[in-house]
């Protein structure tokens, strides 16, 4: 049976006032797109470049699903959702790869 990589994930800028919440099927280039301001847009213009969250997902609906669900939740809940795996706002994009083979 053939397994898929899917991920939901939360960006945020500099001084954490604003967050991104993306879905992609291969993190480490979608940050990377994200950093170098390959993503016109949203992300682009404010600088909103840094890791703070991520969930991997086996299939694509579930991952959409969240990425929708989280984009309706307050800021309070996304930021208390951060914290349970990034208690100090570090850009998990740094490690990422050992972050990923720890969870596929």
């Amino acid at each position: 049976m053939v397994e898929y990589n899917f991920w939901v994930y939360i960006l945020f800028d500099e001084r954490a006032q604003a967050t991104y919440i993306g879905v992609t099927n291969n993190l480490e280039r979608r940050i990377m797109e994200h950093k170098m301001g390959l993503v016109p847009g949203y992300t682009a213009t404010r600088h909103i470049d840094k890791l703070a969250y991520f969930e991997h997902y086996k299939y694509i609906n579930d991952a959409i699903a969240r990425e929708k669900a989280l984009k309706k939740w307050k800021r309070a809940w996304k930021y208390r959702l951060i914290e349970t795996m990034n208690p100090d706002w570090r850009d998990l994009a740094s490690g990422l790869d050992e972050y990923i083979a720890q969870i596929v």
